[in-house]
């Protein structure tokens, strides 16, 4: 098996077009049967509140400087790039908000083995049904809507549970030097940075599955000035070799 790792924010416009991006490319590979995907925690914004009744340009316009009318564009380019993904934004009624406790009930949801599932029901709750993903009444409905138990996991939400995997895995993304995301680890040992597109994660799996199944070859190392003694069929031998 090999397993891709996926940090990414349910408030990251460019995260589900970039899992929808990946699972396109895995659609046609051979192998995809053969692959795990898991999603990592990470927030954009740790200390975001609830912000309702404002439109999505307006929150760029805040955030990044921007005039109205390139935040403007950048929102139709942005929806644009969701349609050619098979997915639909309606980001003029977004409800902003803080992600936390929606990183912990995937968590909570990986443990029932409904962690992907989970995953892809906040990502169009948020951007598709403009529902208020920090609220845990909303986080419960969701979490139902997939199978979970509804007291359970308000008990969970109420509490601080899991807390510590979300810490965890924004931590290793620190660590790993993860500035912005979708960021992809595949294999533990490639990564890829942003929502590329779906061409692009089809070679990169082509060449990362490659490598996950290439046969490593010995490399002998063989210090100067150094002795070595050793038999093979013909007899025992010992050999010195000195600096060059």
């Amino acid at each position: 098996m090999m397993k891709i790792e996926v940090w990414s924010d349910f408030a990251c416009p460019f995260c589900y077009i970039g899992k929808r991006r990946l699972e396109m490319a895995l659609d046609d590979f051979e192998f995809k049967d053969e692959i795990t995907i898991e999603f990592k925690s990470y927030e954009l914004d740790p200390l975001a509140k609830p912000i309702r009744n404002k439109k999505y340009y307006e929150l760029l316009v805040n955030k990044y400087g921007m005039t109205v009318e390139q935040a403007k564009q950048s929102v139709q380019q942005l929806v644009q790039q969701a349609k050619e993904a098979g997915l639909e934004y309606r980001v003029d009624s977004i409800q902003h908000g803080n992600t936390f406790d929606a990183h912990r009930l995937v968590k909570y949801a990986e443990k029932k083995a409904k962690g992907k599932e989970m995953a892809e029901r906040l990502f169009a709750a948020y951007f598709t049904e403009s529902k208020q993903i920090s609220d845990h009444h909303v986080l419960k409905e969701l979490a139902c809507e997939i199978g979970l138990d509804a007291e359970e996991v308000l008990t969970m939400l109420e509490s601080s549970k899991h807390s510590k995997y979300v810490r965890e895995e924004e931590a290793v993304a620190r660590e790993i030097g993860v500035q912005g995301v979708p960021f992809f680890v595949f294999d533990e040992k490639y990564a890829v940075s942003g929502a590329q597109p779906t061409q692009v994660f089809k070679e990169v799996l082509e060449e990362v599955w490659r490598r996950h199944n290439r046969k490593s070859s010995l490399e002998t190392i063989t210090p100067n000035h150094s002795e070595t003694s050793y038999c093979t069929d013909e007899g025992c031998v010992v050999e010195r070799k000195e600096d060059e």
